[in-house]
This record gives structure tokens, sequence and C-alpha cells, in this order.
């Protein structure tokens, strides 16, 4: 498992050299280097962003913050009877808010699981539950969120159907569904909870 990610490195490689041969894009081996360095020029932003998060989870590690915050909130939460089902719901609400000013997947979960993935340990909730929690409250607002990357690109597929559409005309729209969408699952979520059906395998 550890040499999937280099095995379908050298296959992506490989049938894009090819292609890029047979279709006459790749005259010389500069033109297949200069294509791969395009192609990783467009990803510097996100592998900047990974190496700033790297150091962060890192050191946030090394300092065991998040075990001390997990024993104290969960000591704290353990003694508040609030319940499981009230912590996912309230877990929910919280990745939602911070979701409008973090839109990114990785960065909020980097931040949330090094912290709450413990604590909901503690108090007896599974690491798949919380993940499935944090996929409730993160995915509805990604459609309404206008610093999320991909907005200006769905801003850009309405225009091709509505000319004077911009940015408020696509939140407008879709903030009905994002509102229906944060119910609708929380209350999947809360029944699957509640029912004791799995998360995952195992």
């Amino acid at each position: 498992m550890n040499s999937l990610i280099v095995v379908v490195m050298f296959v992506f490689l490989a049938v894009g050299v090819g292609y890029g041969a047979g279709a006459g894009t790749f005259k010389t081996s500069a033109d297949a280097i200069n294509a791969i360095t395009k192609t990783i020029g467009s990803l510097s932003g996100l592998i900047f962003l990974l190496l700033v998060i790297s150091q962060f989870v890192a050191y946030f590690n090394y300092t065991n913050m998040a075990t001390v915050a997990a024993v104290k909130m969960g000591y704290w939460l353990e003694h508040a009877n609030l319940g499981s089902i009230t912590l996912l719901v309230g877990f929910v609400l919280i990745v939602f808010v911070v979701g409008m000013l973090i839109p990114q997947i990785i960065p909020k979960w980097a931040m949330f699981a090094p912290v709450f993935v413990p604590l909901f340990m503690q108090l007896g909730v599974a690491p798949e539950a919380v993940l499935a929690a944090y996929r409730v409250g993160d995915s509805p607002t990604n459609v309404i969120n206008p610093i999320m990357p991909y907005f200006a690109l769905i801003v850009t597929f309405v225009q091709r159907y509505q000319k004077e559409a911009g940015i408020g005309t696509v939140i407008a729209l879709m903030l009905p569904y994002a509102v229906i969408l944060i119910v609708v699952w929380t209350i999947l979520l809360v029944l699957w909870y509640a029912l004791g059906i799995p998360f995952g395998p195992g």
C-alpha cells in the first residue's frame, strides 16, 4: 500500500506520455517535461497548503495540546449530561459555521480531528461517527461559500444559462438547498446513530 502512490503515478505518466506522443503534442522529451512542470505548477498552492498543515499538525501533536484539550473538554462534557447525540449535532453546527470561513476540507479536518476525535472517543462515540458528522456539516456550505476555490467555476456555468448572474445570484439560488441539506442530513445522522447502524465496515 505504501508504494501504491508511486505505481499510480507511473501508470498515469506512461498513459500521458503515450497519448501525447500518439496525438503529436509531445515531439521531444522537453515537451513532456514542460507538461509535467505546468501540472505541478498548478498544484503549487495546494502543495504549500499541505506543507503548512503538516507543520501545524506536527507541532500540535508535539505539544500534546489536543490530548489535554480533549481530556479537559471530555471531563466537562461527561459531567454536563448532554448526551452523545446532542454533542454530534453541536459538532455538525460548529463545522457548518467554520466551513463559511475555511472552505477547504483538509485544513478544517486537520484542525478538528486532533481535538474532537479523542474527545468523542472518550465519550464512547466512534471516530467514524465523528467523521460522518464532520461530512454532514462540511458539505452544505460548499455551494454557498464565495471563497471556495470552485465557486468561480460554478458562477461561470450558471452564466451560460443566465448571462447577468453573479455571486449573489448563485448564493441566493443555492441557500435554500444548503439549509435543507444541513437539516435533512443532520436528522439522518441522528437516526443512523440512534438506531446503532455501523458507520463503516467492521
